[in-house]
């Protein structure tokens, strides 16, 4: 018994050493992002009440997390709770560079590069560690796969990519509630936009959205697909969000979904996300390039097997009736023409019931001052003659 008891000593002992020396090298490479990023002068836009600065700041200030009152030393539970916090840290850094928003374009890009970076060597000593080794079960529950490879293909899951699946069912639903919180109450009267704000600053969900962009964009085919439960009713909730910011992070999130995950797979949201991208069509020029993207990807992913389906039809009658209320706009007529392609192919012979209302698009665009939208038309005429062969309509001899 006494041997028992002794060995149970050590093993814990063996495991607190473990903790403590991940702690200590996750305390070294927070203070690496840390100091630099208290030396740069930042002051929040006026009247915004969250600055995101301090929020980092907060993330990263790792040294104090939470120590045992006992023994001084760090649980696992807290050890993971600082990971998770260092995580999304370098999350917010890294999207920042994607980002001309007043919020975010503060950031150079040598933190942003530190932070990939910081990342990187906290994944690999995370996945050597005891905690890594205890936590491997997670990756096996979560995907089916164990860890370890390159992640090209091998069914595996190399470093980087295990820590960002493990913290997924932590952290996701988190910036779900933060993107939420401002989110438009469609039942109150009056001006919802101010009523949303004054209820949660919008800024808090700009920086959900962005880490919430990032945490996505790390995975790829084939373990996404696994993880769409979790990543769809939160990327849903960015698209139902108000501001622009917010709604192109999600439209990103759900382009890279379509271009990693199969049918199958979104099958239990399909009928919700397509809806989703029908309302978001007739969204801010900022976003016009995401929505198309993402909506064409996910349509001819979804039902690429029907092109009669009525949702092929809903969506390109849609996208037309804007291009047809504003076919000047430039920025509009050239993200559709570059975008737009898998969407006719995937409607394939029955685009002949929409000449009458792409053929005059077309002709007009012919005519525009800019080479680029020029070349898009004739390659998207071609690609429309080669799906239809029109030889006889009153659009060939033009």
């Amino acid at each position: 018994m006494k041997n028992k008891r002794q060995k149970a000593r050590q093993e814990r002992q063996k495991m607190w050493n473990s903790l403590s020396a991940l702690h200590a090298h996750l305390i070294q490479l927070s203070e690496t992002i840390l100091n630099p990023l208290s030396q740069i002068p930042y002051t929040p836009p006026e009247g915004t009440p969250i600055s995101p600065k301090s929020t980092l700041e907060s993330l990263l200030s790792i040294k104090n997390s939470n120590p045992n009152p006992n023994n001084n030393a760090i649980t696992e539970t807290q050890l993971f709770n600082s990971i998770k916090d260092f995580t999304l840290a370098c999350a917010l850094l890294s999207s920042s560079q994607s980002s001309t928003h007043e919020l975010l374009s503060w950031i150079p890009k040598n933190l942003a590069i530190e932070a990939n970076s910081a990342f990187n060597e906290l994944s690999n000593a995370y996945a050597e560690s005891d905690l890594g080794a205890r936590n491997e079960r997670r990756i096996s529950e979560l995907l089916g796969v164990m860890s370890g490879g390159d992640g090209d293909g091998d069914g595996l899951v190399n470093e980087e990519k295990r820590l960002v699946i493990e913290l997924m069912p932590e952290v996701l639903p988190l910036l779900k509630d933060g993107i939420k919180e401002s989110s438009i109450d469609k039942s109150a009267d009056g001006d919802e936009i101010s009523a949303a704000s004054a209820r949660a600053p919008v800024g808090s969900a700009i920086v959900a959205a962005y880490q919430f962009g990032w945490f996505v964009t790390q995975v790829d085919y084939p373990h996404l697909g696994k993880l769409c439960n979790l990543v769809i009713p939160c990327a849903l909730t960015a698209l139902d969000h108000w501001s622009p910011q917010v709604k192109g992070q999600g439209m990103i999130s759900f382009t890279h979904l379509a271009k990693n995950v199969n049918a199958a797979e979104l099958s239990r949201y399909e009928d919700v996300i397509l809806d989703a991208c029908c309302q978001n069509i007739a969204s801010d020029d900022e976003t016009w390039c995401h929505v198309v993207e993402m909506s064409v990807l996910l349509v001819t992913c979804i039902q690429r097997s029907d092109p009669r389906s009525p949702w092929f039809e809903k969506m390109l009658n849609e996208m037309l009736g804007h291009l047809e209320r504003q076919p000047r706009n430039k920025d509009r007529r050239v993200a559709w023409l570059k975008f737009v392609e898998p969407l006719l192919h995937g409607i394939g012979l029955v685009l002949v019931a929409h000449f009458s209302r792409i053929f005059p698009l077309f002709f007009k665009w012919l005519h525009a001052d800019d080479d680029e939208t020029v070349l898009l038309v004739l390659k998207r005429v071609h690609t429309v003659m080669r799906l239809t062969w029109i030889r006889n309509t009153p659009y060939l001899e033009r």
